[in-house]
């Protein structure tokens, strides 16, 4: 019965082998053939018979989870090795050997090899790099083999190159890596001592020069108070002299060499020529009255010179110095103020120092009075510059522009102001006029805080007989009352003006303001020390300050006012009381205060309304991503549990660019969000228009989803004031009731 023929019933050993190259065993070497495969495998990679692979490179010591090759899990990685090598010396006379120490590093990315010897001062031999960076192969009779790094030790002899090296010693990185290969050690071993270059050092030591070097060392002065300066004002008085007078001068002392340079201060019109340095830097003799000549400063003295015509030029030196000339040099503890100073014969004084200085003396000499020296009489205060007044032309800025200069510059814009306030506040007013038509238009008044500005709009309503629209263009609004031709510049409207209650002069026609936006009672609440009117610690101080009568008064309105007892008044009946009671409080200080103290319940919105108004947002801005953004959320969900995290739900809808309001999508993600997750299927079905449409959404119903929509006087006015907290923030009052805020069980 004969087998199949499948893998496992054949003795053919080429059965399921997908391999079958021959390596290259011949190739050109010089323009010689020759046999260069001797170690290379036979055919499909298989080994020869009897032949060994050797390998290449060393072991790489496999980590846990680590298959990285060595070139990069050993990158810039080198084992160092101290060692010596012993150098037979045939043909000298005061040495026969010489002890020569050396490096050896070892690269762990590809098992190179390079030995640098250190140079040594007046050796006479080529140091430096003994064996450049390659792989060095053993020693015969293995020498088709190559070193790796279990080939080193300590203590141990090594031939490079028929060179034998004796390593003594290594690093800590090398010890530790060799003992986390598993490589034991052994103990460090000494370098003997060079005879040669022992006995060199002992005639350097018994070396006496003729003239021994001086040393004077200035480096630590010069590292520790490099680009140290101390700075003093000076004044020379040279009214002694014909045509002398009081001349100002800067002194510079560096502290880094202990020298001296004077700068002469040239006032303007002084008729003086600028000269670079009244002194130029060096040290400054304290008892000299005339510079030396060329040469009569040396350090050292000729004793004697003789030339002869056939002999070179000789000398002889001083070495005790008989003819040196010894100065005292000005130093820092020399130079206060007040102190006389002695520059080739001129008198300095010195009047005063910068902060550096006095800083610098406080340290180290713990001085801390430093009194200028008062050598002049103070300037003449500059005569009040008087302005023409304002002629007419353009606007005041310009013309009072034109008048400080030849060369006349745009009047300069408030740019922080501009680019920090970006902010505007939205007012609603009403035309103050007896006028029947005029009286019930509602205008919209707005204020730019960047640079104070006004714009007015009017609101369009039916049968008025009435075109709304821009009613004032932006512009700044000057304060009536003001006369046009005057020296000083008008006062224009500012954000502190507008508040609920203010009659404002916009364009020739009076307004009242009656209300503001939510937006804006915000702005100036946060504000608070920018707008007296909505400071709420300023209009306690106003309630505090009132008789005892009228708080007596006041408690009893309050407690009528509330007969089921709890804690709460209408604001109506709140506004009422205050203004009837003449507490001096405007309507915004009022409002202001029936905000403080209010109920803050917000009536929740319906999920069905807000996905009606979100798809009717999207329908008109052609928004249908809707597949992608469910593909994105299922990227991002990696456990597939269909729910993603608040914060990374919101980073998606920003990256589609999700044409929703702030706080409309806030609000959508609050009422799917579960704890801090959101199933991202159920937000997506409620926001596609295209597959789930919603009913459409009238504009009232939007109206009430609308982020900006005016809420200021109309909402305070449906709330109910606690007015039990009132009492007992500004009156000390008890209250009668508990706090309505604070719910009690049985």
């Amino acid at each position: 019965m004969t087998l199949p023929f499948l893998p496992g019933n054949s003795p053919n050993k080429q059965l399921g082998k997908e391999r079958f190259h021959k390596s290259q065993h011949f190739e050109y070497y010089n323009q010689f053939p020759m046999l260069a495969g001797s170690e290379k495998p036979g055919i499909g990679g298989e080994p020869l018979v009897g032949q060994t692979i050797k390998p290449k490179y060393s072991v790489y010591p496999k980590g846990q989870g680590s298959e990285l090759p060595s070139w990069i899990a050993f990158d810039k990685q080198a084992l160092c090795f101290e060692a010596f090598f012993q150098e037979a010396v045939p043909e000298a006379q005061d040495e026969t050997y010489r002890i020569r120490r050396c490096k050896i590093y070892f690269y762990l990315e590809d098992d190179t090899i390079q030995v640098v010897e250190p140079e040594y001062k007046n050796s006479g031999i080529p140091q430096g790099t003994l064996i450049r960076r390659q792989r060095v192969s053993l020693p015969a009779p293995n020498d088709d083999q190559f070193y790796h790094v279990y080939h080193f030790n300590i203590n141990q002899q090594m031939v490079l190159y028929s060179r034998t090296f004796t390593v003594t010693n290594c690093d800590s990185f090398t010890q530790n890596f060799l003992s986390k290969l598993g490589v034991r050690l052994n103990n460090p071993a000494s370098v003997p001592d060079d005879p040669y270059s022992k006995h060199r050092e002992e005639i350097e030591k018994s070396m006496k020069p003729l003239r021994p070097y001086e040393r004077c060392d200035t480096l630590k002065q010069f590292l520790d108070h490099d680009r140290d300066v101390l700075r003093f004002n000076c004044l020379w008085d040279d009214t002694e002299n014909v045509f002398g007078d009081q001349r100002e001068l800067l002194l510079h002392y560096y502290l880094a060499d202990d020298t001296i340079e004077i700068l002469e201060v040239i006032s303007p019109n002084s008729g003086r020529d600028t000269v670079p340095k009244f002194l130029r830097r060096g040290k400054l003799p304290k008892h000299s009255a005339q510079m030396k000549l060329p040469g009569q400063i040396t350090d050292r003295t000729v004793l004697n010179v003789f030339a002869p015509t056939s002999q070179k030029k000789r000398y002889m030196l001083d070495s005790l110095k008989t003819g040196a000339v010894h100065d005292e040099f000005y130093k820092d503890c020399d130079l206060t103020l007040g102190s006389e100073v002695n520059v080739w014969g001129r008198r300095v004084i010195v009047t005063d120092c910068d902060n550096f200085t006095k800083d610098y003396y406080r340290s180290k000499y713990s001085i801390e009075d430093f009194p200028p020296v008062v050598y002049k009489a103070p300037p003449a205060p500059k005569p009040p510059r008087v302005m023409p007044p304002y002629t007419g032309f353009g606007s005041e800025e310009d013309s009072l522009c034109s008048c400080q200069g030849l060369l006349p510059k745009p009047p300069q814009k408030d740019f922080h102001k501009f680019m920090e306030n970006d902010s505007v506040l939205n007012l609603r007013a009403k035309m103050v006029t007896t006028d029947p038509v005029d009286r019930d238009r509602v205008f919209i008044i707005y204020f730019y805080l960047c640079d104070d500005s006004i714009c007015v709009f009017e609101q369009p309503q039916k049968n008025s007989g009435v075109l709304g629209g821009k009613f004032l263009k932006r512009g700044r609004v000057k304060k009536p009352g003001q006369e046009l031709f005057k020296i000083e510049l008008s006062e224009y409207y500012k954000a502190q003006d507008l508040y609920v209650g203010a009659t404002l002069c916009l364009g020739g026609n009076h307004f009242q303001v009656l209300d503001a936006d939510e937006c804006t009672f915000n702005y100036m609440e946060q504000h608070a020390e920018e707008f007296p009117k909505a400071n709420v610690g300023n209009i306690l101080s106003k309630l505090r300050s009132i008789p005892e009568e009228k708080q007596s008064e006041i408690r009893r309105f309050l407690t009528l006012s509330d007969p089921s007892n709890t804690g709460f008044i209408s604001y109506e009946s709140f506004r009422g009381l205050l203004t009837g009671l003449g507490c001096g409080l405007s309507e915004h200080e009022v409002l202001v205060l029936g905000r403080n103290f209010s109920e803050r319940k917000q009536p929740e919105a319906d999920v069905g309304l807000m996905l009606a108004v979100a798809q009717d947002f999207l329908k008109k801005k052609h928004f249908v991503e809707f597949p992608d953004m469910d593909r994105a959320f299922t990227y991002r969900d990696q456990h597939k549990s269909g729910r993603l995290s608040t914060k990374e739900t919101r980073t998606i809808c920003k990256a589609f660019h999700l044409p929703l309001p702030e706080k409309l999508l806030g609000g959508l993600l609050s009422k799917f969000a579960e704890g801090d997750e959101i199933d991202y299927h159920a937000f997506l079905a409620g926001i596609n228009w295209v597959e789930h449409l919603a009913p459409p959404v009238m504009p009232e119903d939007a109206l009430k989803l609308d982020v900006n929509a005016r809420s200021g006087a109309g909402e305070a006015a449906g709330r109910n004031v606690n007015y039990s907290s009132l009492l007992r923030d500004v009156f000390s009052f008890p209250s009668n009731s508990a706090d309505p805020t604070i719910s009690t069980t049985t």
